[in-house]
């Protein structure tokens, strides 16, 4: 059994011996092929190399070859679009042949910038070939151009009408008429070509103003004559009256049409071309406003007393105008205010020029009534005064460009502007009612010492001249009273109030005549002193002379004869109720206490027979009541 175990492990190790010589074997034969393979890789990375250095210049030129056929496919591409032009040049010129109308706007539109863009392509290229081509492209440009403009002018003039009656929408209140939202789309189609393409200044907007202007001028130029005819005078003294003229309702129209115009223009033009466009269309109806405003400042001129208020009235109703306008467009002030100027001018000197006037009518005056009748030009003066307060916002707007006083003469023409009154100038505030009194004051004060000097030459005595003064006063008090001017010229009459004392003294000069032949002499020396004021007349006789009675006589005799004589004139003056009474109540005070003072103390002289005497209190009394 141990025999059969030694046995059986011998062939085991046997059995080992064999495999370990099999894996040794197979471990040679690895070895021999790696070494073979690693000598394959040396002669496989010899055979790159050798690959590569022969390989590396035809890659290079390869990729030359490469970009020199993608340029050649490019230039050929190039070429290709080059000539398409030219290849569907007929089709182009097909379409603009048939014109914007038959082709379609936007077809039309959209060929002309086909031409454009190939021509353009064309000038960049600059091959010699094409110069036939381009010359071809251009002609149809232009020729497009061209019938694109005259199918703007046409279709303006179309859609125009020759002109509209502005009455219809101003007295309606109803906006004018705009062009169609299809105009105004196919219009600013157009444009927008034109605009983009011009080389200058847009064709179309002088077209549209030609077209537009037009009609704006031809819708107004009625409201424009009516403007002038309805200034003209039936009869010469005729006072302007405020609205009676047509420059309101043509102001009116101008602006309503203005401002429709401008929405148009915003609506076809291009935002950089509103204003331009918008001062060319209103050129020629602005030139004929100028001419109208022309006529009537000649005519104001001519009529400048009874219609310089017409100047006022322009004056307001223009800067109004030009104020709306800016703030609706921005435009059109600096036109509007030449426009106005002449006439602005003239308001302006119309203030000085009137008071020059009343001094040279009243200076003219060949003879003024005996009996100390007011004369027309005082009432007419205040008359002016109180149309004045009709136009107070214009008038106070010129004033105080002028300044308080600018209005004397010379001082206005110092203070000429070209410039338009703002709509600020136009609120009356204190400094615009303070300075229309100041020239309310000047123009009295001018009138009544024109009368007074007139008078002084003209009328006898100072008792008519204080009559004359006295009822010229009253009736510009009365007139001031009764009227607007009152709240502008309450507490400003200091001036009136001084040429009533005058007044008031030119008439007592007389009754001081008559005072003077009731003065005594009292003699103070005496033991007995008279009792003045006492009724013991006959004692106060008694201590008189007979030369002094006999002057008393006198006294009364000759204050008898010049009081008479007073109270004759007194009632052949044509006074004013005021004046009447004013003066009569003067001539009691300064006459009657004196009288009675005198007769108490000499009225015994004639004793009662009434020789010398011939009043007593009651009866003088009586006479001065009657003088009321």
């Amino acid at each position: 059994m141990a025999v059969g175990l030694a046995n059986g492990c011998h062939a085991a190790d046997e059995e080992a011996r064999a495999e370990v010589d099999v894996l040794n074997s197979r471990l040679e034969k690895t070895t021999q092929l790696t070494k073979k393979i690693q000598a394959c890789l040396g002669r496989l990375e010899a055979t790159g190399k050798s690959v590569r250095d022969v390989s590396g210049p035809l890659t290079g030129e390869t990729k030359r070859l490469q970009i020199l056929g993608n340029n050649i496919d490019g230039v050929i591409s190039a070429i290709e679009r080059l000539r398409q032009p030219a290849d569907s040049k007929n089709d182009e010129e097909a379409i603009i042949r048939l014109g914007p109308e038959k082709a379609g706007l936007s077809s039309y539109l959209n060929s002309i910038k086909r031409l454009n863009k190939a021509l353009t392509d064309m000038k960049t290229s600059n091959l010699r070939a094409n110069q036939q081509t381009m010359a071809d492209l251009q002609r149809l440009i232009k020729s497009g151009n061209t019938q694109l403009e005259s199918s703007f002018d046409k279709m303006l003039r179309a859609e125009t009408p020759r002109s509209i009656e502005p009455l219809q929408y101003t007295t309606k209140n109803t906006p004018f008429p705009l062009l169609t939202e299809d105009q105004i789309s196919r219009l600013s189609l157009m444009n927008s070509y034109v605009s983009d393409n011009s080389l200058s200044e847009n064709p179309l907007i002088k077209m549209y103003a030609d077209v537009r202007g037009q009609y704006l001028s031809q819708s107004l130029v009625n409201l424009a004559y009516a403007s002038v005819n309805t200034a003209k005078k039936k009869s010469a003294d005729a006072i302007y009256r405020s609205g009676t003229n047509g420059i309101g309702m043509y102001a009116q129209a101008m602006e309503g049409l203005f401002v429709a115009e401008y929405d148009n223009i915003c609506n076809v033009f291009m935002r950089q071309d509103w204003g331009a466009a918008f001062q060319m269309t209103c050129q020629a109806p602005l030139a004929e406003l100028a001419r109208t405003i022309r006529e009537l400042n000649n005519h104001i001129k001519a009529h400048l007393n009874t219609d310089c208020y017409l100047a006022y009235e322009v004056t307001e109703i223009m800067s109004n105008l030009s104020t709306n306008l800016e703030g609706r467009t921005g435009e059109l002030k600096a036109t509007l205010a030449a426009a106005l100027k002449p006439v602005r001018e003239t308001g302006k000197s119309s203030l000085a020029e009137l008071l020059d006037d009343t001094k040279r009518r009243v200076g003219g005056m060949q003879a003024l009534p005996s009996d100390g009748s007011p004369v027309p030009i005082v009432s007419e003066t205040v008359q002016r005064l109180q149309t004045m307060v009709d136009f107070l916002r214009p008038i106070s707007s010129i004033m105080i460009s002028l300044g308080d006083g600018g209005w004397q003469s010379g001082a206005a023409a110092n203070t000429s502007t070209d410039g338009i009154p703002s709509l600020a100038s136009f609120d009356i505030g204190a400094d615009g009612k303070e300075i229309f009194a100041h020239y309310c004051t000047d123009t009295i004060d001018v009138l009544m010492a024109a009368l007074e000097q007139k008078a002084r030459v003209l009328l006898k005595g100072k008792s008519l001249w204080g009559v004359f003064l006295a009822n010229s006063v009253t009736i510009i008090e009365r007139m001031i009273r009764d009227s607007d001017l009152k709240p502008l010229l309450e507490g400003r009459l200091s001036n009136l109030e001084g040429w009533r004392k005058k007044a008031k003294a030119y008439y007592a000069d007389a009754s001081k005549d008559v005072s003077m032949h009731l003065f005594d002499v009292i003699h103070t020396n005496r033991s007995q002193r008279p009792h003045s004021g006492s009724n013991e007349s006959a004692s106060i006789l008694k201590g008189l002379s007979s030369k002094d009675k006999d002057s008393i006589k006198a006294k009364f005799q000759q204050f008898n004869a010049s009081f008479d004589e007073l109270v004759a004139r007194h009632k052949t003056y044509s006074m004013e109720k005021e004046v009447r009474q004013m003066f009569a109540k003067d001539m009691q005070q300064m006459l009657e206490p004196l009288y009675n003072r005198f007769w108490d103390r000499y009225h015994e002289i004639d004793k009662g027979k009434g020789k010398y005497v011939k009043y007593d209190k009651s009866s003088i009394a009586a006479v001065f009541m009657s003088l009321f």
